[in-house]
């Protein structure tokens, strides 16, 4: 996570947190190494269980930890065999990718709540709080969650805001890498 949307993150894992039989980053994580497309189970996931190739399974699966192990401030509801979600900090900010089976499971409380209150922390250093359920993008901003649909190649997400009397009004549009 980022450490301006997240206090409390670290590179290690918090003492105490293993993943035990959650195996969802197996399902909604892409791993180019194995070929393995977002949003289908790892041919090597036990799901429920393990990895099959644990001792062998390649570098990024060695070296990835979800926010939920590596954020001392998330609570327990964040485990994602619970929560039916997985947190990922990226270059743009924090990606909430959520279970295709769960597709509402980010708009519960307290999780909406939470990735709204990174949202305000996110928008004023440039970052974004995204939610990705089956490929589709939601921006969720300040004031509202934006549907931003599909995203292709080449497309990136612009974040505006437009002073009023009222306070700032977020908005948020995908746009060809290079434009605004």
């Amino acid at each position: 996570m980022t450490e301006a949307a997240m206090q409390g993150t670290k590179d290690e894992p918090v003492p105490g947190r293993h993943c035990g039989s959650c195996t969802l980053c197996c399902k909604l994580l892409g791993i180019k190494v194995l070929n393995k497309p977002e949003w289908t189970w790892c041919t090597h996931c036990k799901p429920g269980k393990g990895c099959g190739i644990y001792n062998d399974r390649p570098e990024p699966c060695q070296t990835f930890y979800c926010g939920y192990r590596l954020s001392a401030t998330l609570g327990e509801e964040w485990y994602p065999a619970k929560s039916r979600m997985v947190l990922r900090a990226q270059g743009i900010g924090i990606v909430c990718y959520v279970d295709p089976g769960y597709p509402e499971a980010w708009k519960v409380e307290p999780y909406h709540s939470q990735l709204r209150s990174w949202a305000r922390r996110a928008t004023s250093s440039e970052q974004h709080v995204i939610v990705n359920v089956g490929g589709r993008v939601i921006c969720v901003l300040p004031d509202k969650d934006v549907d931003l649909g599909h995203m292709q190649p080449g497309e990136k997400i612009v974040v505006g805001t437009k002073d009023t009397p009222m306070g700032p009004i977020y908005h948020a549009q995908r746009v060809q890498a290079g434009g605004a």
